[in-house]
């Protein structure tokens, strides 16, 4: 049976995801909800992020109902899912209120700021028999996704070393131009590095040691992180290294080196296409696969999820909201 969506938020990511259930045989979009809706066909193609995901056509929501009010749209819906897509600030609210309407969710990362709000909805969900999922995306990305299969798989040996990095100049698209929206969205640590945290805690498990320096930017007072997370155990060593105190025409890049015994491998949004691997004789290339793609990935699990009435094994709130603690390691 296709589910019905309602999307919450349509910046650079509520496009995305509405593009991505337009794409998907399981989902029906049954509404958009955005504080201006009458400017959303205006928007349209205007906005923009730091991957290239796709396009969405005034045709495409043509048809598609318009809400100002998440409240309004949930007792005038018939709807199974919300997607929401809003700045941080506006997460926990908008995530309670669905689940109050005994609608599933999904909500974009981070998941929360505030970790007490964090628990309050995992047990609403849970009492509610609900299906709770955070987007961290990078999951869904096909280099990374091959980085922890060789991870896993030990396929070059055990993997020693591991360095994650993520930069971009200061938002300059949408909202992040509003300066009393973009104070409440945690900085670049909890809405930019919070993707190679939770990547990292994903694959390696939560660190034995974490020591991290960070500096101010325009957003918050953690806009850059360097951090050295110990695995004393296994003999890992991890660096998490992004922010985004750089210009705004700064060009994204992320990426990573994996250090294994047998091999290097490396990754670089600046060279999207492969994933080098380097032995003592030579390197090689392999497909990356598409990291945009990530975006449909997820939402194509979100949707297997509603179809099968299960919660996501594959990025459960609770790792999402550990994900979130961690982040606040980083502090100390």
């Amino acid at each position: 049976m296709v589910k019905k969506v309602i999307v919450a938020g349509f910046g650079f990511m509520g496009m995305t995801h509405t593009l991505n259930i337009l794409k998907n045989k399981d989902l029906e979009l049954k509404a958009i909800v955005d504080i201006r809706p009458y400017l959303i066909e205006s928007k349209l193609n205007s906005e923009t992020g730091n991957i290239s995901t796709g396009t969405v056509s005034a045709r495409d929501i043509e048809g598609i109902r318009k809400y100002s009010d998440l409240g309004t749209c949930l007792r005038s819906e018939d709807a199974d899912a919300v997607i929401i897509c809003t700045h941080t600030h506006l997460h926990y609210e908008m995530t309670k209120l669905a689940l109050m309407h005994n609608r599933h969710v999904f909500v974009e990362k981070p998941f929360v700021l505030d970790t007490d709000q964090g628990e309050e909805l995992l047990t609403l969900a849970k009492q509610r028999g609900l299906i709770l999922m955070v987007g961290h995306v990078v999951r869904f990305m096909e280099p990374y996704r091959k980085l922890k299969h060789r991870v896993d798989t030990k396929e070059f040996g055990e993997l020693k070393f591991l360095s994650l990095t993520r930069f971009s100049g200061i938002p300059a698209w949408g909202e992040w131009n509003d300066k009393k929206v973009t104070g409440k969205s945690g900085g670049a640590l909890f809405d930019l590095v919070i993707h190679d945290i939770d990547f990292a805690a994903w694959v390696l498990g939560i660190p034995d040691e974490i020591s991290a320096g960070y500096l101010p930017g325009q957003l918050s007072d953690h806009d850059y992180i360097s951090a050295m997370w110990n695995y004393r155990d296994k003999g890992i060593l991890v660096k998490i290294e992004g922010g985004n105190i750089f210009h705004a025409t700064f060009p994204f890049r992320a990426g990573f080196t994996a250090g294994f015994e047998n091999a290097t491998l490396s990754y670089t949004t600046l060279k999207s296409d492969v994933i080098g691997i380097s032995d003592n004789k030579k390197t090689t290339e392999i497909p990356a696969g598409d990291i945009g793609a990530g975006y449909y990935n997820e939402i194509e699990y979100f949707a297997e999820c509603l179809k099968n009435n299960s919660g996501p094994s594959e990025c459960t709130p609770e790792s999402s909201l550990q994900s979130v603690r961690l982040c606040y390691e980083h502090l100390k």
